[in-house]
């Protein structure tokens, strides 16, 4: 497994949209926290950045190399490995690549101009939307087989968890407004994980005031050791429970 996350790992480090990516990061990053004096908006743009562009990147990214690695993986079946073998060790490589490429783009520039506690949480947050978006692409691609199928799904996928949801949940809220909802907010929160690594590092920067009483929930449940804990697990459940689905797919997959 090691051996086969390496060769994929290496074969991706070379590839110029990772190169690219990792660019594009790198100069964003610097260019925000450089020219803004103040470390919580520098650290609130920031975030907007990452929640767009690092779950998009991995989805794609993850899926399109997934299918134009089809016949390396056939190959791989061919031979006296395990099924989980080769498909942790292709999501260990694609997932250590796009992981490098985040920490590099984003890491460096916050350690260097912005050494703060919300800085090491927006970097938790965005290791873990690359791992849990990856864990998802390879979920959706092993379930179709089809490559256009495929990245359509994936993409419409991460429209619903950047757009779409959101305004699920505010509909829900307007709705049902005449209602006690703190607690079914904090529920629906948790089906997210774009949502749960925004709240994740927006209560470090003590600006739930200007979020309202959405804010003051959120500051009520996450503000704290706890809540900061549930939400921290939860985002890890994000990236194992796909994973373990698309290795049970896998198995029985007729490659």
């Amino acid at each position: 497994m090691i051996k086969i996350g390496k060769h994929v790992m290496y074969d991706i480090v070379r590839n110029k949209v990772l190169l690219l990516y990792t660019a594009l990061l790198l100069i964003l990053s610097y260019t925000l926290l450089y020219f803004e004096a103040d470390a919580s908006k520098s650290i609130a743009s920031l975030l907007s950045i990452v929640l767009i562009i690092v779950p998009l990147i991995s989805v794609v990214f993850s899926s399109t190399y997934y299918y134009n690695a089809y016949e390396f993986t056939k190959l791989l079946v061919a031979q006296p490995l395990s099924r989980n073998t080769i498909i942790m060790g292709e999501y260990m490589g694609v997932a250590c690549a796009l992981l490098l490429a985040f920490l590099i783009g984003v890491g460096i520039p916050l350690i260097t101009l912005n050494n703060t506690k919300s800085a090491y949480i927006l970097l938790f947050s965005g290791a873990a939307l690359t791992l849990s978006f990856t864990s998802l692409s390879f979920l959706i691609s092993v379930l179709n087989r089809e490559k256009a199928r495929g990245i359509g799904a994936v993409l419409l996928m991460w429209l619903y968890f950047s757009i779409l949801y959101d305004a699920m949940v505010l509909g829900i809220m307007l709705v049902f407004s005449d209602y006690p909802l703190e607690k079914i907010v904090i529920l629906f929160t948790t089906f997210n994980p774009i949502d749960l690594a925004r709240i994740l590092v927006l209560m470090q920067l003590d600006i739930s005031a200007l979020m309202g009483f959405t804010g003051a929930v959120y500051q009520d449940f996450f503000g704290g050791n706890f809540g900061m804990i549930v939400s921290a697990s939860v985002l890890l459940g994000w990236i194992f429970l796909p994973l373990f689905l698309a290795i049970l797919k896998f198995r029985k997959k007729n490659i």
